[in-house]
């Protein structure tokens, strides 16, 4: 059963793909206890299927476009995300549109969950960074069914009928990589992420590519994942100062800088000197890498400039001025800061 772009999928349409009443399919969306689990779950299944979309406002006052778009994070407690979303306000409001924003915790299960509030919300597009886990985006298809702009900014997917905002991953690594051999490092962890995740993937590549062309061995070693939070810092430093001190690093590139400083902090507890000792460089360029002594040397690239041009792009698309896949991808500027951490030869 195939529907037609132009209508909305109704409870009679649910009706006759299940051949049962739309009264029946109308209680198993409402999850009335009257209609068995195994039922509601063929209707709930149905519903999505067929593109189906809650009736949230009453048809009267229904309009093709509600000003309203959605947006999804890994989480909101982290500075480049406040940042990014900060430059959405600002373009949204420039706009006369509004933002349904929710957190995924990382969690893919939480992320459909979003993905599908935001349908039944008919928000106008949505936004979104992709969770930690997420191994696919059929959970999208919905939206891409209906023709509703997709738009990933920061960790994103490849998709023809969508876009990425972002930075160039791989080469950002690559900088920081180079930055620190050319300070005379030869043993450099990795201290990365997820690897389903484009930025950590990319941020990896970087760095194998600026130790092949040094030829500097990889070694696996020398290549943590972790969740890059506080505490995924301090396991780092546990594990380098277990190794025999021969086969320490001599420095640490982190893919974030709250790893990066809370690693440092329990290096420098255990008596290590940064960067006599071991050299240091995250990524995000967070507040806490200018409090931090010495100050940390990362990547600098603007959260709100991820967001506002996410934002920018998608209205102008919705609003005609713009086609949304004119290119799929949109690559924003990174800077090396060079500070104090990584500086084994006192200057840059």
């Amino acid at each position: 059963m195939i529907m037609q772009e132009d209508r909305e999928v109704t409870i009679y349409d649910i009706a006759k793909y299940l051949n049962i009443s739309a009264a029946t399919v109308s209680r198993g969306l409402k999850n009335n206890p009257m209609i068995s689990k195994q039922t509601r779950k063929k209707i709930s299944d149905a519903a999505n299927l067929l593109g189906y979309q809650s009736n949230t406002f009453a048809s009267s006052l229904r309009s093709r476009q509600t000003h309203t778009l959605g947006v999804l994070v890994p989480r909101l407690n982290s500075h480049f995300m406040s940042s990014a979303l900060a430059g959405m306000e600002n373009a949204a409001n420039a706009h006369g549109y509004n933002l349904i924003i929710a957190q995924s915790l990382e969690e893919v299960e939480k992320e459909k969950r979003n993905v599908l509030t935001m349908y039944n919300k008919r928000v106008d597009g949505l936004l979104i960074s992709l969770s930690a886990n997420a191994t696919d985006i059929a959970h999208l298809e919905p939206f891409f069914k209906r023709k509703i702009p997709v738009v990933f900014f920061d960790r994103v997917h490849p998709h023809a009928e969508s876009t990425a905002v972002g930075i160039d991953n791989y080469d950002a690594a690559y900088q920081i990589t180079q930055h620190l051999i050319a300070q005379g490092c030869k043993r450099i962890l990795h201290l990365g992420g997820n690897l389903l995740r484009n930025v950590y993937a990319e941020r990896f590549r970087g760095y194998k590519k600026a130790l092949k062309e040094h030829r500097l061995p990889f070694s696996a070693s020398l290549h943590l994942v972790s969740n890059l939070s506080e505490q995924a810092g301090a396991e780092a430093a546990r594990y380098i100062l277990e190794l025999p001190p021969a086969q320490r690093p001599d420095a640490v590139f982190s893919a974030n800088d709250t790893a990066a400083v809370y690693c440092m902090l329990a290096l420098q507890a255990a008596g290590l000197r940064i960067p006599e000792d071991i050299a240091f460089a995250g990524f995000n360029n967070d507040p806490i890498s200018k409090v931090i002594a010495p100050n940390l040397t990362t990547m600098n690239y603007s959260g709100e400039a991820v967001g506002h041009t996410a934002v920018s792009h998608l209205i102008n698309h919705l609003k005609g001025t713009s086609a949304l896949y004119d290119t799929n991808a949109i690559t924003l500027r990174a800077d090396l800061i060079i500070r104090a951490s990584s500086l084994k030869r006192g200057a840059s």
